[in-house]
C-alpha cells in the first residue's frame, strides 16, 4: 500500500465548499457529526457564512448496533442550539459508508424537531452502501477495499488529512 494513496482533505473541502454554495440559503443549518463531520462543519459554517448556529450530533445511542457495541469511549455531548422546525439542514459527514451512522443523525434530528428538508454532505464517499443513502454534496468518491478504513484526521494547526488504514 503506497504511503497515502488518498486526495488532500483540504482540496476535497474546498471543492465541498464550492459545491455547496449554491445550496445555501438564509435558512439553511448546518449539522457535523462528531468527530471528522465537525470537523469540517465547522470550516463550511465560515467559508458559506451560514447565519444559524452550527449544530453537532453524536449519533451513538442512535446507533443500531448499540445493543451489540455498547458505548464508544469518547463519547460527545450532541448540541443542536437553534429551533429545527422548518429549516433546511445539512448533515456534515467525514466518510460516508455503509449509511448506517447518517440514519441514526436523521433519527436523533426528529427527536429534535421537523426540519423542512435534510440533505447530506460527505468529504469521501466510499460506498459500500448497506441502506438507501446517498450523500447530495461529495468533495470525492472512492473505491476502498471492505478490511481499509477511511479516517479525517486534524492536526494542531487544524488542517485536514486523509489517512487509510487495514482493519
Amino acid at each position: 500500500m503506497p504511503a497515502n494513496p488518498l486526495p488532500d482533505a483540504e482540496q476535497l473541502l474546498a471543492s465541498l465548499t464550492d459545491r455547496m454554495r449554491p445550496a445555501i440559503g438564509p435558512n439553511t443549518g448546518l449539522v457535523g457529526i462528531h468527530t471528522g463531520g465537525v470537523w469540517l462543519a465547522e470550516r463550511l459554517h465560515q467559508a458559506l457564512g451560514i447565519q444559524l448556529p452550527l449544530g453537532t450530533l453524536d449519533v451513538s445511542f442512535y446507533r443500531d448496533d448499540f445493543n451489540k457495541k455498547g458505548l464508544r469511549r469518547n463519547v460527545k455531548s450532541s448540541d443542536i442550539p437553534f429551533d429545527i422546525d422548518g429549516c433546511n439542514l445539512v448533515i456534515i459527514d467525514d466518510v460516508l459508508y455503509t449509511g448506517r451512522t447518517i440514519r441514526a443523525a436523521m433519527n436523533e434530528l426528529f427527536d429534535y424537531g421537523r426540519p423542512a428538508s435534510i440533505r447530506l454532505a460527505a468529504l469521501v464517499d466510499r460506498g459500500g452502501r448497506e441502506l438507501p443513502v446517498a450523500a447530495d454534496f461529495v468533495g470525492a468518491t472512492m473505491t476502498v477495499p471492505p478490511e481499509d478504513t477511511i479516517e479525517l484526521t486534524r492536526d494542531a494547526q487544524g488542517r485536514l488529512a486523509l489517512r487509510l488504514t487495514r482493519d
